[in-house]
């Protein structure tokens, strides 16, 4: 089996081995290292990263507890593949979806998943999460900004800790793009977005649910407002 090869680090902060985990984890999050994908030996890895190999150990031991991957014996590291109850929660929810059901799901999950990231988040989280922030401004073109927004509220879902709620988180994107590609179109609609993203982010990263929770159902309430008001028009 062949490995994976693994892109080069972008940022780097105080605690490499924090950094590490995040790199790691995103690509795992956006396919840039999909289910099943073989890492290179971790001598390898940490001579093509320019790390120690113990710094590398910290940070893969972190995915593991988040059991996105599994290092075995004679087999190496492989990125997890998808549970058998997320392969059926895929199967039974796969299709279209009305939009007004769409959205009335996401403003049950995602105000839930926002609390439980509060909780949850480790250092590693919050260094993607503010990755995709500081590369996230009202001046992008509308298809770079819904891609950072879609990763936004993905890594968020990663954060909270429970893969079968990214499944769920996933679906609810396809279901739900329309409003988010049309919410992206004005630049008053990239303004509030990373304005709420970062109220998001700060609640979390200050590990307070109640506040994150409160900033998602915003965030989400403020997206219906500025669709209706352009509707209406």
């Amino acid at each position: 089996m062949q490995t994976t090869p693994v892109p080069p680090l972008a940022h780097r902060s105080p605690s490499i081995s924090v950094t590490l985990a995040a790199h790691f984890e995103r690509l795992i999050a956006t396919g840039g290292l999909p289910p099943g994908a073989r890492l290179p030996s971790e001598r390898d890895l940490a001579a093509s990263m320019s790390v120690s190999r113990a710094s590398l150990r910290e940070a893969m031991a972190e995915l593991e507890n988040k059991h996105l991957i599994e290092r075995t014996p004679g087999r190496g590291t492989i990125v997890v593949e998808a549970s058998a109850e997320e392969m059926e929660l895929r199967g039974l929810a796969a299709g279209s979806a009305e939009q007004d059901d769409a959205a009335e799901l996401r403003l049950v999950v995602e105000p839930s998943i926002a609390a439980l990231a509060a909780q949850r988040a480790t250092e590693s989280n919050l260094l993607q999460l503010g990755e995709v922030l500081d590369a996230s401004t009202a001046t992008l073109k509308p298809a770079r900004s819904l891609e950072l927004d879609l990763e936004f509220h993905l890594l968020l879902a990663h954060a909270a800790g429970n893969p079968l709620l990214v499944t769920l988180h996933g679906l609810m994107s396809e279901w739900t793009m329309p409003v988010r590609t049309h919410s992206h179109s004005t630049r008053a609609g990239r303004t509030h977005s990373v304005a709420w993203h970062r109220a998001i982010y700060d609640a979390v990263a200050a590990h307070h649910p109640d506040a994150a929770r409160a900033a998602m159902e915003n965030h989400l309430a403020d997206v219906r407002h500025l669709i209706a008001a352009e509707t209406s028009h």
